[in-house]
Protein backbone atom coordinates (compact mmCIF):
# COMPACT_ATOMS: atom_id res chain seq x y z
CA UNK A 1 0.00 0.00 0.00
CA UNK A 2 0.95 3.63 -0.69
CA UNK A 3 0.49 6.56 2.14
CA UNK A 4 -1.33 9.41 0.62
CA UNK A 5 -1.41 12.73 2.24
CA UNK A 6 -3.80 15.24 2.29
CA UNK A 7 -1.95 17.39 0.11
CA UNK A 8 -2.17 14.52 -2.51
CA UNK A 9 -5.90 14.42 -1.75
CA UNK A 10 -6.32 18.07 -2.47
CA UNK A 11 -4.24 18.35 -5.72
CA UNK A 12 -6.14 15.39 -7.49
CA UNK A 13 -9.34 17.19 -6.98
CA UNK A 14 -8.19 20.64 -7.67
CA UNK A 15 -7.27 21.14 -11.76
CA UNK A 16 -6.16 24.50 -10.75
CA UNK A 17 -3.29 23.33 -7.94
CA UNK A 18 0.11 23.01 -8.77
CA UNK A 19 0.43 19.68 -8.57
CA UNK A 20 -2.59 18.42 -10.18
CA UNK A 21 -0.94 17.13 -13.05
CA UNK A 22 1.60 15.21 -11.31
CA UNK A 23 -1.42 13.82 -8.73
CA UNK A 24 -3.28 12.63 -12.29
CA UNK A 25 0.27 11.32 -13.06
CA UNK A 26 0.20 8.99 -9.46
CA UNK A 27 -3.46 7.67 -10.50
CA UNK A 28 -2.25 4.16 -11.40
CA UNK A 29 -1.25 3.79 -8.04
CA UNK A 30 -4.44 3.43 -6.83
CA UNK A 31 -4.38 -0.45 -8.20
CA UNK A 32 -1.37 -1.16 -5.00
CA UNK A 33 -3.92 0.82 -2.19
CA UNK A 34 -3.75 3.86 -1.00
CA UNK A 35 -3.64 4.33 2.70
CA UNK A 36 -3.91 7.38 5.15
CA UNK A 37 -5.07 8.02 8.32
CA UNK A 38 -7.77 9.66 10.15
CA UNK A 39 -5.88 13.37 11.04
CA UNK A 40 -4.50 13.33 7.29
CA UNK A 41 -7.81 12.73 6.34
CA UNK A 42 -9.44 15.26 8.22
CA UNK A 43 -6.91 17.87 6.88
CA UNK A 44 -7.78 16.84 3.31
CA UNK A 45 -11.36 17.25 3.62
CA UNK A 46 -11.25 20.40 5.47
CA UNK A 47 -9.24 21.88 2.75
CA UNK A 48 -11.57 20.37 0.13
CA UNK A 49 -14.91 21.85 1.59
CA UNK A 50 -13.57 24.73 2.02
CA UNK A 51 -11.65 25.89 -0.91
CA UNK A 52 -14.10 23.22 -3.47
CA UNK A 53 -17.19 22.92 -1.81
CA UNK A 54 -18.56 20.17 0.30
CA UNK A 55 -18.92 17.89 -2.78
CA UNK A 56 -15.57 17.22 -2.63
CA UNK A 57 -14.93 16.16 0.82
CA UNK A 58 -18.33 13.78 0.29
CA UNK A 59 -16.73 12.20 -2.66
CA UNK A 60 -13.17 11.83 -1.02
CA UNK A 61 -15.40 10.03 2.50
CA UNK A 62 -17.29 7.95 -0.25
CA UNK A 63 -13.81 6.46 -1.86
CA UNK A 64 -13.12 5.53 1.81
CA UNK A 65 -16.64 4.33 2.37
CA UNK A 66 -16.05 1.78 -0.79
CA UNK A 67 -13.09 0.65 0.10
CA UNK A 68 -10.87 2.86 -2.59
CA UNK A 69 -8.82 4.31 0.09
CA UNK A 70 -7.76 2.66 3.60
CA UNK A 71 -7.46 4.48 6.59
CA UNK A 72 -4.94 3.22 9.15
CA UNK A 73 -5.81 3.69 12.92
CA UNK A 74 -2.78 3.21 15.75
CA UNK A 75 -3.12 1.22 19.20
CA UNK A 76 -3.66 4.07 21.87
CA UNK A 77 -0.19 3.78 23.06
CA UNK A 78 1.34 4.47 19.98
CA UNK A 79 0.02 7.89 20.31
CA UNK A 80 3.12 8.79 22.50
CA UNK A 81 5.48 8.09 19.59
CA UNK A 82 3.59 10.90 17.71
CA UNK A 83 4.09 13.05 20.47
CA UNK A 84 7.89 12.47 20.46
CA UNK A 85 8.16 12.86 16.68
CA UNK A 86 6.26 16.52 17.16
CA UNK A 87 8.93 17.31 19.42
CA UNK A 88 11.67 16.23 17.28
CA UNK A 89 10.24 18.52 14.05
CA UNK A 90 9.31 21.05 16.18
CA UNK A 91 11.60 23.32 14.03
CA UNK A 92 8.92 22.63 11.10
CA UNK A 93 6.67 22.21 12.83
CA UNK A 94 5.17 18.95 12.68
CA UNK A 95 1.43 18.53 12.60
CA UNK A 96 -0.44 15.58 13.66
CA UNK A 97 -1.57 14.47 11.03
CA UNK A 98 2.09 14.12 9.72
CA UNK A 99 2.99 12.29 12.71
CA UNK A 100 0.64 10.15 12.01
CA UNK A 101 2.08 9.58 8.76
CA UNK A 102 5.19 8.92 9.95
CA UNK A 103 3.60 6.22 12.39
CA UNK A 104 1.99 5.00 9.33
CA UNK A 105 5.00 4.10 7.40
CA UNK A 106 6.68 2.45 10.43
CA UNK A 107 3.99 0.01 10.56
CA UNK A 108 4.24 -0.23 7.27
CA UNK A 109 8.33 -0.85 7.02
CA UNK A 110 8.59 1.76 4.17
CA UNK A 111 8.15 5.14 3.32
CA UNK A 112 6.41 5.31 0.03
CA UNK A 113 4.79 8.22 0.01
CA UNK A 114 2.03 10.77 -2.26
CA UNK A 115 2.84 14.27 -0.82
CA UNK A 116 2.93 18.05 -2.00
CA UNK A 117 4.99 18.20 1.08
CA UNK A 118 8.37 17.74 -0.41
CA UNK A 119 10.22 20.17 2.74
CA UNK A 120 8.75 18.24 5.27
CA UNK A 121 8.68 14.80 3.97
CA UNK A 122 12.11 15.52 2.94
CA UNK A 123 12.82 15.97 6.14
CA UNK A 124 11.27 13.56 8.06
CA UNK A 125 12.47 10.45 8.99
CA UNK A 126 10.68 6.61 9.79
CA UNK A 127 12.50 4.62 12.43
CA UNK A 128 14.52 7.55 13.25
CA UNK A 129 16.55 7.63 10.21
CA UNK A 130 15.00 5.73 7.00
CA UNK A 131 13.67 8.57 4.43
CA UNK A 132 10.66 8.89 2.69
CA UNK A 133 10.10 8.18 -0.83
CA UNK A 134 7.79 11.10 -2.18
CA UNK A 135 6.33 9.09 -5.56
CA UNK A 136 4.71 12.92 -6.65
CA UNK A 137 8.17 14.50 -6.38
CA UNK A 138 9.89 15.44 -9.64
Amino acid sequence: MIIADAGFFYALADADDAWHARAMRALPTQSEGWITTWPALTEATHLLARWLGTDAAQALLLEVADGSIAVWQWHEPQTERMAHLMARYDSLPMDLADASLVLLAEHLGHGRILTTDERDFGAYRFKNRLPFENLLAG
